[in-house]
């Protein structure tokens, strides 16, 4: 004789929540702190401190994206004025930016997104189209989005 259930019989579930695609663009910062290359690098540590963020994308008059500037191009810069014992002002952006930069399309999925943050060891994606920056998403903006869907589909029903 099998084992039989204590449970009694289960009713099927039906699963009427439809899954819900999260894209990027969804989810990014759309008021973005920018840079332009011609911009001192003391400027660009002002900003830094007075708006709280760590980076920011560097643009062109068009709106286009050049590249991103970061604390650590900061820091390098204040490091090798002191060594060299170089004025930090006569600096520039376009000397310390990071010109290769790797973005994401706004309708890529928030947990493709993830994954290539993870990949690639980066705080922040650029959001780049038809050739201008629209908005940038940053690894705190996935965790927000991964919050939204816990109640959606994520087996609520049997998690407190």
């Amino acid at each position: 004789m099998g084992i039989k259930s204590f449970q009694g019989s289960r009713k099927q579930q039906q699963n009427t929540a439809q899954p819900i695609a999260l894209k990027v663009k969804d989810y990014m910062t759309t008021n973005l702190i920018t840079f332009r290359p011609d911009q001192s690098v003391q400027e660009v540590v002002e900003s830094l401190i007075k708006y709280k963020i760590s980076g920011g994308p560097v643009v062109n008059e068009k709106q286009e994206l050049v590249g991103i500037i970061s604390e650590g191009d900061c820091l390098k810069q204040l490091s090798e004025s002191r060594y060299y014992n170089m004025p930090l002002e006569h600096d520039n952006v376009e000397k310390r930016m990071a010109r290769n930069v790797e973005t994401i399309d706004g309708n890529m999925d928030v947990f493709d997104a993830a994954n290539k943050f993870l990949n690639s060891k980066r705080r922040r994606f650029p959001i780049v189209e038809k050739g201008k920056l629209v908005g940038q998403i940053s690894q705190k903006d996935i965790l927000k989005a991964a919050l939204q869907l816990k109640g959606v589909n994520w087996n609520s029903k049997t998690k407190g």
